[in-house]
């Protein structure tokens, strides 16, 4: 039994035997109508609301487009990528219409809230939240990435009939990416009684860690508890539900906070190779009677950070092997989606990657929890902007008021997860090299510290001269340098810390198939089709390729590790085509925008997957036209060397030089003459034993479909996803690696249609139409299972091909 089914029979046991005494939450999913413009009197409960949209939340209100280059069209100048001259950027928000007023209602469930306390949970809404119950205004929230919530006991009618309305806006030039639009994180109303433990209030730490013994610090404030003679209850239990350890005592309630602490003997630690969790649960009895009950999950594991051996979890160092992504999901846009997550997690993890950055945005507590089970580190991000403006409108606008309560969700939400191991107040903000920033990185910092003292504090920095010089750089527990790579040695001699973590590397960019010549390493390379070349040479003005990042970690034991500039592609930012259209989502990904690995995929695959070889050849062997030309061929394996055959005829036998930049980490052929036929890869052990083959073919023209699905069984919940990868074929089963064609795609039965998407970033296709062209060969097609068991059967269907179907099962 996983993780994940324990988890989900241990919340439903507690649902159950809390919600008759004590403690019950409701997902607010279903039942929710939308409209889009502000609606005179549409927080009043006698408003009438047929004609708005049904819908169900999360919900992204602008991810159906249509791409337009006017939505959000910004002349500016992005001082980031180093620009002085404000130029017009269309496509630098994604040119989806997330702008403006989208009103949500719902009827809260028909529930009796007599002597109870009724709190009103939001995972995240975008933006400028403005919240009422039955039309009395509740509260705000500005932060569109936050998690926030309200106690709303006092507006409710007590025997039920009560209408919950959400008012949310987006303003013009509020972003520097696609932020989404919308409810586009679950909701959940949370019931208990006067006296309980307060939302978020349960704390668990591990403060001593060994191999053989843990000391677990379980911290709860409570409400309305002040002097009353309490029992409490503490109790540990294992992934399984098995209570393993029990603890109870009488308390006489002076203050808020409960505290306790409890032995373990020989832990099972959480890590990434190991992902072993428990649950604190704490029973609050006055008398015989049951006031609360509540739990938390949580992982023992230690984190510590030092000049001597770097970054240390449970006692052994390690680099640390990271990504950044954003919140977007491709075609799903915002609305989050577990499978959808999982299935990014999934794909990193695969390659390697130990730890992903939240960039540059609070996470999402699904996102958490899947990073908890599957073993993944991560640094939680707060804000892009401080008090000084990136962007006109952005979060500067509410910095001042709102940071603190901003960053006091997040931590006490966040801090009970063992995979976050560290908080970042920032990414590249200005207050670098403005007067006074260093005193409000300082203040951020303490904030952090007070809310949770166990895990150290980052802020991404690019003006590395600046931030040394006024002390911002010193101040912080982690020195994160976004880029740089050339200031790193300075950082190193001029800072205290000892240590320098890449909060922010690379960004080469590229486009998923598409190989240019001549090949060449290439800064700021722009192309007539708007694409990037997968040969993995090309990076931006202020960026640069993998191997600076990797040759620092290898030869500077002070260099901690890194977080690539991006997991995957997303939405908006299509540096570097900001001035281009069509160009509406970015290029830096590993993978595209549909999930799809790029070439860099399997580059960093062959440096940090130790479980599995890597092998993987580029690029492919279908150039028409090109006959008799030079065709550099690239090979990305952690085998140490290989021999390139063209039609059986040796192309030589390389191995990997360390003296040389490019040829320490790649094996390159950089005079292959072409001949159509066939591309064969022979790789070598550290013996010179032969090892493993691969082999492309020079593909022949388009007859059919390949269809793979990520998962072919989907729980019947309504929102499980299959991802199913298409590619387009020949009859002899090759990739057909230039093939662009319209498709149509059906689904019946058990499950829908729900989005595609072929990862080309200047399409204009629409996600939701069960339409659109392959790109380079290939594109993936969502499905989403019903709520009923049963077969959903896809079918897609293109011109001059054999139409192709898949079954899958919903359960």
């Amino acid at each position: 039994m996983n993780i994940r089914t324990v988890f989900t029979i241990l919340c439903c046991f507690y649902s159950c035997f809390v919600s008759a005494q004590s403690r019950k939450e409701l997902m607010l999913e279903e039942g929710w109508r939308f409209i889009k413009g502000e609606q005179v009197g549409a927080e009043q409960p006698s408003y009438d609301d047929k004609a708005w949209q049904d819908v169900k939340v999360p919900h992204d209100w602008a991810i159906t487009g249509p791409f337009d280059k006017e939505v959000d069209k910004q002349t500016v100048a992005i001082t980031q990528n180093g620009e002085t001259i404000p130029t017009e950027k269309t496509g630098r928000t994604g040119a989806l219409p997330y702008v403006g007023v989208g009103w949500y209602r719902t009827d809260l469930p028909k529930e009796s809230f007599d002597s109870r306390k009724a709190t009103l949970i939001f995972d995240g809404a975008m933006s400028e939240a403005t919240v009422f119950v039955n039309g009395k205004k509740v509260g705000y929230w500005p932060y569109g990435y936050n998690s926030f919530y309200f106690d709303i006991t006092p507006y409710l009618n007590k025997q039920g009939g009560n209408i919950l309305a959400v008012r949310l806006q987006n303003t013009p030039e509020s972003s520097r990416w696609y932020p989404g639009a919308g409810i586009y994180r679950p909701v959940r109303l949370l019931l208990t009684n006067t006296t309980a433990i307060a939302t978020w209030g349960l704390a668990v730490s591990t403060p001593v860690v060994s191999e053989t013994y843990a000391k677990i610090n379980i911290k709860a404030a409570l409400e309305e508890a002040q002097h009353r003679k309490l029992r409490i209850k503490t109790a540990i239990l294992d992934n399984q539900g098995k209570v393993i350890k029990n603890h109870e005592r009488d308390v006489e309630m002076i203050g808020r906070l409960f505290e306790d602490n409890i032995e373990l003997e020989n832990p099972s630690l959480w890590s990434p190779e190991s992902p072993s969790l428990y649950y604190a649960r704490v029973s609050i009895y006055e008398g015989t009677d049951l006031l609360d009950v509540d739990s938390v999950r949580f992982g023992i594991r230690e984190v510590q950070i030092n000049a001597e051996k770097g970054f240390i979890l449970n006692g052994k160092a390690r680099k640390i092997k990271g990504v950044c992504l954003h919140h977007d999901l491709g075609p799903l846009g915002t609305a989050i989606n577990k499978a959808a997550l999982k299935r990014q997690l999934l794909i990193m993890k695969e390659m390697g990657a130990d730890a992903i950055r939240t960039a540059h945005n609070m996470p999402a507590p699904w996102q958490m929890d899947l990073c908890d089970e599957m073993g993944i580190m991560v640094m939680a991000e707060s804000f892009d902007e401080w008090k000084a403006a990136k962007c006109k409108n952005g979060y500067n606008r509410f910095f001042e008021d709102w940071a603190e309560r901003d960053l006091i969700n997040l931590i006490r939400l966040h801090r009970n997860h063992p995979s976050i191991i560290m908080w970042s107040i920032g990414n590249e903000v200005p207050e670098q090299s403005i007067a006074g920033g260093n005193r409000i990185a300082k203040r951020l910092q303490d904030i952090c510290h007070r809310e949770d003292p166990t895990r150290p504090v980052t802020c991404g920095m690019d003006r590395v001269d600046n931030a040394i010089a006024s002390g911002f750089a010193a101040i912080l527990d982690v020195p994160g340098l976004n880029y740089r790579t050339q200031k790193y040695e300075l950082a190193y001699d001029k800072l205290p810390q000892g240590f320098i973590l890449g909060s922010e590397t690379a960004s080469t960019v590229s486009s998923r198939g598409v190989y240019k010549l001549p090949v060449e390493v290439l800064k700021q390379k722009t192309y007539s089709d708007g694409q990037s070349s997968s040969y993995d040479l090309e990076s931006c003005s202020w960026s640069n390729l993998p191997e600076d990042d990797w040759q620092l970690q290898d030869d500077k034991p002070w260099v901690i590790g890194e977080f690539v500039w991006t997991g995957f592609d997303y939405l908006g930012e299509p540096t570097p085509y900001d001035e281009y259209w069509p160009a509406r989502s970015s290029y830096f990904g590993i993978c595209d925008l549909a999930g799809l690995p790029k070439d860099r995929y399997y580059l960093y695959r062959s440096k940090w997957n130790k479980v599995t070889h890597t092998l993987h050849l580029l690029p492919h062997w279908n150039w028409e036209g090109h006959e008799g030309d030079t065709i550099p061929v690239y090979c990305y394996t952690d085998y140490p060397s290989a021999e390139l055959f063209v039609n059986g005829i040796s192309q030589g036998k390389i191995k990997k030089n360390r003296d040389s930049k490019l040829d320490r980490y790649r094996l390159r052929w950089n005079n292959v003459v072409y001949q159509p036929g066939t591309l064969r890869v022979v790789a070598y052990d550290e013996n010179g034993t032969v090892a493993e083959e691969r082999q492309i073919h020079t593909a022949g023209k388009p007859v059919g479909l390949r269809l793979t699905a990520d998962r072919e069984e989907l729980v019947a919940n309504g929102n499980d996803l299959s991802f199913v990868t298409v590619e387009v074929v020949d009859k002899d089963g090759n990739l057909c690696p230039q093939a662009n064609l319209p498709l149509t795609f059906k689904a019946k039965g058990a499950g829908a249609f729900k989005a595609v998407c072929n990862g080309d970033p200047t399409s204009l296709e629409l996600f939701h139409e069960p339409m659109m062209k392959t790109f380079n060969g290939k594109l993936v097609v969502i499905i989403q299972a019903d709520k009923k068991a049963g077969i959903v059967h896809l079918n897609i269907e293109g011109k001059g091909i054999k139409s192709k179907g898949m079954a899958l099962a919903v359960k």
